[in-house]
């Protein structure tokens, strides 16, 4: 689940976010920022904590998490007793479930190889228009996540067989791609797409909580209203994960969306226990969803799937008609098109400009400025770690014509300033962690809330904006936000969101708050809905802000004197962030399909508007069933001995054994066959991976026929070996990384600065190769020197920008330095050398220019292949599984062979022309689709022995390549790419080479 936005997209990283994706299942996002991409000063391997209850063993770093330790064990017992009575499930293993604060807004991430696990993020939530919904986060997120854990991990007695044979639950391994198939035969329901698991998980833990949560969601509610209003495309099964959740504002957010409002539709229609028989893994159930599908309820997915779109327009349809029972706000828009998502917008009344902060579709998420009178839109400033839905958190100084806006937003936020007159911009607050800004013009401060292990704080930040001061921290469960101070500098509004699910408007009393007295009064009660974005009115008077108290957001005005509120619109979609002008007249943003339109309403109180009804609603109504399966308060379960039970973690002495399973690997020209044994702690911090293959061919030395490797990786230590290295890979294609001999070595690397989306990273091995007979990187150059010491140290810069929806960074530069030195039993060689990568957006969407560079020179010896540079071709495999687009390497020079060409020092360029990607709506079957298709061109020029003439060599290369970008078993991304290159050289004629390749994984 994403308790946040949609990702953790551009933030933490997506696997932080639900079911994870790809080869590397929880190390892929935990490991790195355990180890410095999140929040370095919080972990280190010595300080993490654990208790054990009867299925859980929670994992935590340090004492400040001990408060909440009783209520999370409590909470995901309680959510597993529930499944398990619901699914007649048992765990094939106790959860590690792991609690961290490396984000300013509560997350939870579930996946289940190849051990049970759950990522629980324990900052509060992000509220923003009842995307989430306000009731306790770790009773909520654990009822969530359990669900995904039985959904991926319960088996029939096929499933159970094979992880009998394969020693657990076997991961996807891009090295070893026969794992994928292994995993399939092991935890079939793992493969299904995202919306099934999203909508599975979200439609039982609205019941579990009584009936809070996005299955009775207003905004779901909305967005389908809003597409059957506006004749909006509605994406098939396929096309909903091809292209609907990325060609779109909400991206991945659509998988809840649809997955949700298409397991509501089947319980509506079919009935509650019909789901559970389709998501359960049951004796005689199907192992592939699609198959239990139509086992369940004898159709085809697809055409049920067509079915719901049908009756989902109906009942839109109705609900329009409902809200158009009273007349409907006149809107008038003041731009041409959407806006995509938006923050807080702020009225500058001197200049008439409205200042938001925007991101959409096919641009970089930026700081904007719309004039009023033209309805143009000025784009101010990049935003770095843009969220989803809010942007940024954004306050205005309209005298000192400042804007102060939030960076980082999907971890620990920074505070910029922006000065509005000169460009100029500022960082005020390094991870501060602080949001929901508010500019105090009575003295010139700043106001907002602080998130740290799980409390809300209200902080003040006074000029110059250096330090902030505590004001207020609420407890546990409750959380404050959207706050806004009045004119006078007296008064601040607020929403508090309880434990219970229930929210209010609140008023404080910022003389009292500054003197450590809290002074709080509830103005209204809006139950279970938010009272969202309420500000004051220029002269202080009222708030006006939006809720769906009605189940369709409204704009609300509440009158401080009399102590009254009053509806003011009837929309159809939602209005949402009022901004009132003078008289009757207000400023808003009205929802649609492709983002926020800014628009002036006239409003006035209104005697009653059109309800509407909830899905959610009518299958309670309509079938009780789901009133039972209430999961009941965990609080009886909660032990206070749990607050002082905590004992170190150790990943060593937590690493077992995970999985074995036969391979198959390429060594030189042979085939070997052999196994591999996965060993993991329940983190995945540390792990251990061991292959063994035999090579029976004749013609080998029969010293080279057994192949060994190993790697220990430790936080971030690798320590690895290999005898006779052998390579799946090696057995389809050109490149080889098989090698006579063996090696025993260590990795260090360490991130030394992460400021999303800037990295610099340091990186540093040590490695001795013996019985060698060609170099250790170049497959084609001999070598009569059988050892080799070979130490390495690299710094590398990135600084990428990527746009919504684009399928790769389009701006941005990345830059590395490396020293190499290469020891052999004659000499010593040490290189430099350097590579620096600048790109350019273009006007058209998604496309973009880079210029790639690239030098390096060695100080050995003349003619020593350990003291020389080697170029050539494209080095992809026609089955591979490292990064598809190699010619952008230093070393690739495509038209030429394999390491035909070597210097001692040389120079590259590259220019390469990214053009806009084709998206594929519908090409495929749930189980296998295309995603896009992506064209380059690009030209390299190539000079070696810069120092000697007569040596020198001069090339030019042209090509272009095209990747498609396919799905496997509903969630493993792959890459079929063909690509061509011509080398040109005087005096020679041109070659040229054609590529075909298809990654996996």
């Amino acid at each position: 689940m994403e308790a946040t936005n949609e990702s953790l997209a551009d933030g933490l990283p997506r696997r932080a976010a639900g079911v994870t994706r790809g080869a590397r299942s929880i190390a892929g996002w935990v490991l790195p920022l355990l180890v410095g991409l999140g929040a370095p000063s919080l972990v280190s391997a010595q300080i993490l904590q654990q208790v054990r209850t009867e299925n859980v063993q929670v994992v935590y770093p340090g004492p400040a998490f001990a408060y909440l330790l009783p209520h999370v064990a409590a909470s995901a017992e309680n959510a597993l007793r529930f499944h398990r009575e619901l699914y007649n499930y048992r765990p094939s293993e106790p959860v590690t479930l792991f609690l961290e604060d490396f984000s300013d807004f509560g997350h939870g991430g579930a996946n289940t190889v190849p051990v049970n696990f759950v990522n629980l993020g324990v900052a509060p939530f992000n509220y923003v228009y009842e995307t989430t919904p306000a009731i306790d986060r770790m009773y909520w997120m654990a009822n969530h996540e359990m669900a995904h854990i039985v959904h991926m991990d319960q088996g029939a007695d096929r499933d159970l067989t094979f992880r009998r044979l394969f020693g657990g639950k076997v991961e996807p391994e891009a090295e070893q791609p026969l794992s994928i198939f292994y995993n399939y035969l092991t935890t079939p329901r793992w493969n299904a797409p995202r919306w099934y698991h999203e909508g599975a998980a979200v439609f039982l833990e609205t019941w579990m909580a009584g009936g809070l949560g996005r299955t009775i969601g207003a905004y779901d509610e909305m967005v389908f209203r809003t597409m059957v209003r506006d004749d909006a495309h509605f994406y098939d099964v396929v096309g909903l994960e091809s292209e609907g959740t990325a060609a779109d504002f909400q991206v991945g957010v659509n998988s809840y969306l649809y997955g949700t409002r298409f397991i509501s539709y089947l319980a509506h229609r079919y009935g509650p226990e019909k789901v559970i028989q389709w998501t359960a893994r049951q004796p005689g159930s199907r192992p592939h969803f699609a198959a239990q599908f139509r086992h369940v309820y004898g159709l085809p997915l697809a055409d049920t799937w067509s079915e719901w779109i049908e009756a989902e327009r109906v009942w839109q349809r109705s609900n329009l008609e409902a809200i158009r029972t009273e007349p409907v706000a006149e809107l008038r828009p003041l731009t041409a098109s959407a806006l995509g998502s938006v923050s807080r917008p702020y009225l500058d009344r001197e200049r008439n400009r409205l200042y938001v902060a925007v991101r959409t579709l096919g641009q970089l998420a930026h700081l904007a400025a719309l004039d009023l009178e033209t309805g143009e839109l000025e784009r101010l400033l990049p935003l770095q770690g843009a969220a989803l839905f809010y942007v940024t958190s954004l306050a205005f100084d309209a005298e000192g014509q400042r804007l102060f806006f939030t960076t980082k937003n999907y971890g620990w936020r920074d505070i910029h300033e922006l000065d509005l007159e000169t460009g100029t911009v500022r960082t005020l607050l390094h991870e501060a962690r602080v949001g929901d800004l508010v500019f105090d013009r009575s003295d010139r401060s700043l106001w907002g809330v602080r998130h740290f292990n799980g409390i809300s704080t209200v902080v003040r930040i006074p000029e110059p904006y250096t330090k902030w001061e505590q004001m207020h921290s609420w407890p546990y469960g409750q959380d404050v936000y959207d706050l806004d101070v009045s004119p006078d500098g007296k008064w601040m509004s607020a929403a508090l969101a309880e434990v219970s699910g229930r929210q209010s408007l609140v008023l404080l009393d910022l003389e009292r708050l500054r003197s450590g007295e809290l002074a709080l009064e509830t103005l209204y009660d809006f139950e279970t809905s938010s009272p969202a974005n309420f500000v004051f009115t220029p002269d202080g008077s009222a708030l006006v802000g939006t809720s769906y108290y009605s189940g369709v957001s409204n704009i609300y005005r509440y009158e401080l004197e009399q102590r009254d509120i009053f509806i003011l619109t009837n929309a159809e979609t939602g209005l949402f962030r009022p901004l009132p002008l003078e008289g009757d007249r207000l400023l808003a943003f009205h929802y649609t399909g492709q983002g926020f339109v800014p628009v002036e309403t006239t409003a006035r109180p209104l005697d009653r508007v059109g309800a509407i009804r909830f899905l959610g609603t009518a299958i309670a109504n309509e079938h009780p069933l789901v009133r039972e399966w209430h999961a009941g308060s965990p609080a009886a379960l909660a032990s206070e001995e749990l607050r002082h039970a905590g004992r170190p973690y150790s990943t060593v002495r937590n690493l077992k054994l995970r999985t074995f399973y036969p391979i198959v690997e390429g060594y030189k020209d042979s085939v070997a066959a052999g196994m591999r044994f996965d060993f993991s702690d329940g983190l995945d911090l540390t792990n251990l991976a061991l292959t063994l293959s035999y090579s029976p061919d004749e013609d080998l030395e029969s010293s080279e026929r057994l192949h060994f490797d190993a790697k220990l990786r430790h936080w971030n230590w690798e320590i690895g070996g290999w005898y006779n290295a052998a390579d799946f890979y090696d057995l389809f294609g050109p490149t080889k990384t098989s090698r006579r001999g063996y090696s025993l070595g260590f990795d260090w690397t360490k991130v030394l600065h992460f400021d999303d989306p800037e990295k610099l990273t340091f990186k540093s091995s040590l490695r001795g190769y013996g019985d060698l007979d060609s170099l250790p990187s170049f497959q084609n150059v001999e070598v009569t020197e059988r050892k080799l010491i070979q130490a390495r140290v690299a710094l590398e810069h990135e600084l990428l920008w990527k746009a919504l929806g684009a399928v790769e960074a389009g701006k941005g530069s990345l830059w590395g330095v490396e020293a190499l030195v290469n020891v052999t039993e004659s000499q010593t060689s040490p290189s430099l050398s350097g590579r620096y990568d600048l790109g350019f957006p273009l006007a058209l969407d998604h496309s973009s220019v880079w210029l790639r560079t690239a030098a390096g020179h060695s100080f050995g010896e003349r003619g020593d292949p350990f003291a020389q540079f080697f170029f050539g071709g494209f080095g992809n495999n026609y089955v591979d599984y490292r990064n598809e687009k190699r010619y952008r390497s230093w070393h690739s020079f495509p038209g030429l062979e394999l390491d035909e060409v070597g210097g001692r020092n040389y120079a590259k360029a590259t220019l390469e022309w990214n053009l806009p990607p084709v998206r594929f709506r519908s090409a495929g079957s749930p189980s296998f689709y295309l995603n896009w298709a992506r064209p380059a061109l690009f030209a390299s020029g190539l000079a070696t022995d810069l120092d000697r003439s007569e040596l020198r060599r001069e090339l030019l290369a042209i090509g272009a390549q095209l990747d498609f970008k396919l799905v496997l078993f509903s969630n493993l991304s792959s890459m079929l790419s063909i690509g061509w290159g011509v080398a040109l050289e005087d005096g020679r004629g041109p070659s040229d080479e054609i590529m075909l390749s298809l990654k996996i994984l």
